[in-house]
């Protein structure tokens, strides 16, 4: 359990360095965030593959045509849920809007349909598999001795997730995320099985919010 709780605390560490890197005013992605976010997706799932001590079990599909078709409904479903919030948002708050045209002015250095596939087929499904398929997943092992150990580890996991945004000093940014980690983390902590369909909505959801359908 040392052992796993040390891989645990290494891999978050990376993430949060990552993201510092990609999202901080002082680095900014240099030199170019895309690139960078790849190459970050990369080096996430090879920490989930290393450190997991089930892969084979982490990466078993069960029923592939109802999790496709469930990741679709979630990634639609979110994207509405923050269709509605930037509306809410933008009336309650000045800075909503800018803080949102921010995260969007992020859509440069590389053109839109190769930022839409690597959103797709790479980071999207990268930081399913890392932050809910072995950080959440990690840490319901570690907790499995207290009654409410699943319930912690979703409510740890998205809050972890959401804080290594903080370096983008962005409160949009930060809400998003923590927003959609606990929407992605409450239903792997319901059904851990529904894995696949979480990858495929954060995928989608990457795709549609950046690039298909901003908001």
């Amino acid at each position: 359990m040392i052992k796993e709780l040390r891989s645990l605390t290494f891999s978050i560490a990376m993430a949060a360095l990552l993201w510092f890197y990609m999202f901080s005013p002082w680095t900014g992605g240099a030199p170019n965030f895309w690139i960078v976010m790849s190459v970050s997706a990369v080096i996430l799932t090879s920490c989930a593959l290393l450190f997991s001590p089930d892969t084979k079990e982490l990466l078993s599909v069960d029923k592939p045509l109802l999790q496709l078709c469930c990741g679709i409904a979630i990634a639609f479903f979110l994207w509405g849920i923050f269709w509605i919030g930037d509306r809410l948002s933008s009336l309650m708050f000045d800075f909503a809007r800018p803080q949102v045209d921010a995260v969007y002015s992020m859509k440069t250095g590389l053109p839109a349909p190769v930022i839409a596939l690597l959103l797709l087929f790479l980071i999207g499904p990268a930081e399913e598999l890392f932050w809910r398929g072995y950080v959440q997943r990690t840490m319901c092992r570690l907790f499995s001795d207290r009654k409410s150990g699943s319930c912690l580890a979703f409510i740890l996991t998205s809050v972890i997730y959401a804080l290594v945004h903080i370096w983008s000093f962005n409160f949009m940014l930060v809400m998003a995320a923590l927003v959609a980690g606990l929407v992605w983390g409450f239903i792997y902590m319901m059904c851990p099985k529904a894995l696949p369909a979480l990858i495929v909505s954060h995928a989608l959801w990457d795709a549609l919010v950046f690039v298909i359908l901003p908001i």
